[in-house]
């Protein structure tokens, strides 16, 4: 898992005054919303004895523990200290500040950039250039799985599954023309994606499959951007087109939680929502019971370790931006911080502390790459 990226913490429906818990990254955070409705995350562990914010309450602009009655501003930075009497809140030491995470909201989702680089050198949140524009319609699908994020990710990457996982998308392997055509990537800097051509059956659902070329060859690709985000374009004819964006957030390492935007120039209308989700948990459903049943659960750490193909090239190629990001010091080193965990409490290191030295909370262990495993990549 990464830090240095935007996760998406909530819906924007789902954050109100009052303090709603989230676990991201294998750390809990603490969401709420100030009196002008501006969003906040903070991490979710009072710097006094280890309260959990999230049990506490909204006074004013600022969270107020539940252990001790301590009090938190959204910028992360302790108001009152309850014990030390009224006259004497005004000399709160500087250490008792918590991190607290850029946010942002947008497409009805609440983004927390979860890591400690300036606003300059942030990463990208995937962008929906339909979103909003005439004659496009989007509808969201939530999904929670025990799986891990990378393979999610993958899966999608992964042209040569949808013949055998998902029979509305090939035909089961039942053809010996079946083949995986060649297919050329497109780079930006923090993803790579393609296009590729491939026949489909017709679909039981008559209105679906009113969407479908006569044929049967649809037009269909997928990318990413950053380890996390992912999208892909259906053009099932020249007119009827899917645009999905799904953004995950790895809860922990096997378990993730996607949030699925599905832009759509056709069948357009919250009463075609429905049909459109059946379908789209369906075919959810089908990635799942492969993802969590695969092994490892987590990508090996080299290639060697995997037999892989032409048709895999795409994921190649994102397993190499993970290096790049590894390398930076952004990979966190879960297996210690698990170790550790019953002795200490971690916090990702928020932008605060580029200008801030005093802070009670270690930040969380980050893994390098072994030169062993630089060298068989």
């Amino acid at each position: 898992m990464y830090m240095n990226f935007w996760y998406v913490a909530a819906q924007s429906s789902e954050l109100t005054e009052a303090p709603l818990k989230v676990t991201m990254l294998s750390q809990n955070f603490v969401l709420f919303r100030d009196s002008k409705g501006q969003a906040h995350c903070l991490s979710n562990v009072c710097t006094h004895r280890g309260g959990n914010l999230s049990g506490g309450k909204m006074r004013g602009d600022a969270i107020e523990c539940p252990y001790h009655g301590w009090q938190f501003t959204g910028a992360g930075e302790c108001v009152k200290i309850p014990s030390l009497g009224k006259d004497k809140c005004a000399n709160v030491p500087a250490r008792t500040r918590i991190d607290a995470y850029p946010v942002r909201e947008q497409y009805g989702l609440v983004f927390a950039f979860l890591g400690d680089l300036p606003e300059a050198e942030r990463p990208p949140i995937m962008e929906i250039p339909e979103y909003g524009t005439e004659g496009w319609y989007p509808n969201l699908l939530v999904n929670e799985y025990k799986a891990n994020y990378e393979r999610a990710v993958e899966n999608t990457l992964d042209p040569a599954h949808n013949e055998f996982v998902h029979p509305t998308h090939g035909y089961s392997g039942d053809r010996d023309t079946y083949y995986v055509a060649e297919y050329t990537l497109d780079e930006t800097p923090w993803g790579c994606g393609f296009m590729t051509k491939f026949d489909a059956p017709p679909l039981k659902d008559a209105t679906m499959n009113k969407l479908r070329a006569v044929d049967g060859e649809m037009e269909a690709g997928s990318g990413h951007v950053g380890p996390h985000q992912t999208w892909t374009q259906i053009h099932m004819t020249k007119a009827n087109w899917f645009h999905q964006y799904t953004y995950r957030t790895p809860v922990t390492r096997t378990h993730t939680k996607s949030y699925l935007i599905n832009m759509r120039n056709a069948l357009q209308g919250p009463q075609h929502d429905e049909a459109i989700n059946k379908r789209q948990r369906l075919i959810q459903s089908q990635d799942v019971v492969i993802l969590e049943a695969i092994e490892p659960a987590i990508p090996p750490a080299t290639n060697t370790r995997e037999v892989l193909m032409p048709a895999d090239k795409a994921i190649a190629r994102y397993r190499q931006f993970t290096k790049d990001w590894n390398a930076k010091g952004w990979r966190i080193d879960i297996a210690r911080m698990e170790h550790d965990a019953a002795e200490t409490v971690f916090a990702i290191p928020s932008p605060a502390r580029r200008t801030h030295k005093a802070w009670v909370t270690d930040p969380v262990p980050v893994a390098q790459p072994k030169p062993a495993q630089q060298a068989a990549e």
